[in-house]
């Protein structure tokens, strides 16, 4: 491929990153796009994906629960649990 991967902006919106993400997912799934478009496509699918990762990670670390000591009262914050 000579066309060079562009980088996705690092201020890309999740919502904007994921509608943009299931597009391409439609696109592939339709098998209509030709092989250097597939190739294509896919690698900015992984791209976003990438993205959408690191933004919902940074979400998760601002998450913060509210920590109850044994006498009902609370004792601080501390990051939230998501399993």
């Amino acid at each position: 491929m000579s066309e060079q991967a562009s980088p996705v902006p690092a201020d890309l919106s999740f919502e904007d990153a994921l509608s943009r993400l299931e597009a391409i997912v439609s696109r592939l799934e339709s098998g209509q796009a030709p092989l250097e478009e597939s190739i294509t496509l896919y690698e900015e699918g992984a791209r976003l994906k990438g993205h959408c990762e690191a933004r919902l990670k940074s979400a998760q670390l601002r998450v913060e629960k509210i920590v109850v000591g044994t006498d009902g009262t609370a004792r601080g914050l501390e990051p939230a649990e998501f399993s």
